[in-house]
């Protein structure tokens, strides 16, 4: 898998996806994050971790240090964004202790949906 989405898909078609995986063994044909709203995507991907994304993209497994000197900033908060990347699955650490994005797309798929916005 090298595509991520990351979307606002409802639970009941995530999970009706899942279970199609798991019922005929066929993998998905890419990795999902999905949130709750717009909103909630992006308190993650606030534009300082895009830009870490941005940064690492292509690269290869990088050391924070590294990552912190691409974006040009401090470490300390460089780590605290690789770190909740990390936990919500967009990036992954390498067995030395490195930092890869996996991806080779990352795509977003979010719908607004007019009728239940009122």
């Amino acid at each position: 898998m090298d595509t991520i989405i990351i979307g606002n898909q409802p639970l009941p078609e995530r999970r009706a996806a899942i279970a199609r995986a798991w019922r005929t063994g066929e993998p998905e044909a890419a990795a999902r994050l999905d949130f709750e709203s717009l909103d909630a995507a992006w308190r993650l991907l606030t534009a300082k971790r895009r830009a870490i994304l941005q940064a690492m993209a292509g690269q290869g497994p990088l050391s924070i240090r590294e990552i912190a000197r691409r974006v040009g900033r401090d470490v300390h908060p460089v780590h605290t964004d690789v770190r909740a990347l990390h936990l919500s699955g967009v990036i992954d650490r390498t067995e030395d202790g490195r930092m890869i994005l996996p991806y080779a797309v990352i795509r977003f798929d979010f719908t607004f949906d007019t009728r239940q916005a009122a």
